[in-house]
C-alpha cells in the first residue's frame, strides 16, 4: 500500500499517510445557471438550502512497526481496519510508517503532538513507546496490537493465535508426503513464537490420532528455541533460513514474521520441488496473489476487525481498556480456505479440522503456549 499525502510534521520520522474520507450527503442537487420564469412579474420560489451534518471532531492515528503498511500481513491488516473506520466516521486519519525500531518513540510522540484522539501502535515491539506515551498523556486513548500494556487509556488487541496455528500444523502433517514440515520466525518474541507453538503441537496431535510420524523442524516447543532470521524483512537471512529447512526435506513451510514469507516463496521456487507455503496474519492467497499457487492455507488473525471496533468505540465515546482477545470461539483467529490445494488435501481433512476446532473450543483438546494472552 503506497503512502498517500504527507502531513508535513517535522517530528514524524517516516512516511505519513493522511487520508480524508467524507460521507456523501444524499439528496443534494447540482445547481447550474439560475432560471427565472417570467410569468407576469412573478419569480420562481427560492429553494431551501439542504442541512449538512456537522463533521465529527475525531482524529484517529496509527504507527506501524518496521514491516510497514505494505507488508501484506499484520501492519497492512491494521491499516485496513483504521481506513475502514475512518471512512465510516467520515474523518481524517494519520498512519505513520516506521523505518526501524529507532523511529517508534519519535513517531508516537509526533502523533501526540498532532492532537490525535486515539493512537494505535502495531506490534509487540512498540510496547515501550506506547507505555511511555500513554502514561504521559492520560487524555489520549491508545491501543496496541499483540501486546498488553497497562493503563486506563490503553486497549490491548491480542490474539490467542496458538489455537489457529494448531490447525495449520494438523493440516501440514496431513498434507506432507516427505513426513517433514518446518517453521521459522522473524524475531523471537511472543507474537511470533505463539504461531510456532501451535504449529508444532498440531503436528504432534495429528501424529497421535492418525498414527503418523511427521517431524516438525525449526522450533522446539519444550525448550522454546528455534530458527529465526533476526528481523521482519525479506532478504538474505530469511532466504538462507528457509533454504536450510528445505535442505532437510520439508515439504510444508510456515514462516512467521510479516513479509519474510516472500523469501521463503523464493527459496521454494528455486528448489524446484513441490513445497507448500503457509501464510500468517492475513489470507495471503488474497493479499499476495504472486504466491497464491504455493499456499496450502494461512493462519488468520482478524486484526482489521479489532482495530475497526476499537476506533468506532472511541469515536462514540465508548472506549474502555479491557483487552480484546481473538479466539476460535469468537472468530478472532482461524484457518483460511485451502483454495487451490482443496483438491490436493485429504478428502476428510476439512471435516477433521472442524472436529479439532470444536475440541479446542470445548476444552477437550488442550492447546498451550507461554505466549497466550494473559499467561
Amino acid at each position: 500500500m503506497s503512502p498517500a499525502i504527507g502531513s508535513g510534521a517535522a517530528i514524524l520520522e517516516d512516511t505519513v499517510i493522511n487520508t480524508t474520507r467524507k460521507r456523501a450527503f444524499s439528496g443534494l442537487a447540482l445547481l447550474g445557471a439560475s432560471a427565472l420564469v417570467l410569468a407576469g412579474c412573478a419569480a420562481a420560489p427560492e429553494e431551501e438550502a439542504p442541512e449538512e451534518t456537522e463533521a465529527l471532531d475525531f482524529y484517529p492515528c496509527m504507527v506501524s512497526d518496521a514491516g510497514g503498511f505494505d507488508d501484506r500481513s499484520f501492519n497492512e491488516a491494521a491499516f485496513n481496519g483504521l481506513e475502514e473506520a475512518a471512512a465510516e466516521l467520515g474523518v481524517e486519519f494519520n498512519a505513520v510508517e516506521s523505518a526501524d525500531e529507532n523511529a517508534y518513540e519519535p513517531n508516537v510522540e509526533g502523533l501526540v503532538a498532532e492532537g490525535c484522539d486515539i493512537i494505535i501502535t502495531v506490534g509487540f515491539l512498540l510496547a515501550e513507546a506506547t507505555a511511555n506515551a500513554s502514561a504521559a498523556n492520560p487524555d489520549i486513548n491508545f491501543a496496541i496490537i499483540d501486546e498488553f500494556v497497562e493503563g486506563d487509556n490503553v486497549k490491548p488487541i491480542q490474539f490467542d493465535t496458538v489455537q489457529a496455528a494448531f490447525l495449520a500444523g494438523y493440516a501440514a502433517a496431513s498434507y506432507s508426503e516427505t513426513g517433514v514440515v518446518g517453521t521459522f520466525g522473524g524475531i523471537q518474541i511472543p507474537p511470533v513464537t505463539i504461531f510456532m507453538d501451535g504449529f508444532v503441537q498440531g503436528v504432534e496431535y495429528h501424529n497421535e490420532v492418525n498414527g503418523t510420524d511427521v517431524q516438525a523442524l525449526g522450533w522446539d516447543f519444550e525448550a522454546q528455541t528455534g530458527a529465526f532470521t533476526g528481523g521482519f524483512a525479506p532478504g538474505t537471512e530469511a532466504l538462507t533460513t528457509a533454504q536450510g529447512l528445505i535442505d532437510q526435506n520439508v515439504d510444508v513451510l510456515l514462516p512467521v514474521g510479516g513479509p519474510i514469507y516472500q523469501s521463503a516463496a523464493e527459496a521454494i521456487r528455486d528448489s524446484g520441488r513441490d513445497i507448500a507455503l503457509i501464510g500468517v496474519d492475513s489470507d495471503v492467497y488474497v493479499s499476495d496473489p504472486s504466491v497464491a499457487d504455493l499456499l496450502l492455507t494461512s493462519v488468520l488473525k482478524n486484526i482489521a476487525v479489532g482495530v475497526y471496533d476499537v476506533v468506532i468505540a472511541a469515536a462514540n465515546g465508548d472506549f474502555e481498556n479491557s483487552p480484546y482477545v481473538g479466539t476460535l470461539e469468537n472468530e478472532g483467529v482461524g484457518l483460511a480456505s485451502f483454495h487451490d490445494f482443496e483438491s490436493l488435501v485429504d478428502a476428510e481433512l476439512s471435516g477433521q479440522i472442524d472436529e479439532v476446532i470444536a475440541g479446542i473450543i470445548d476444552g477437550s483438546i488442550e492447546v498451550t503456549s507461554p505466549a497466550t494472552p494473559g499467561q
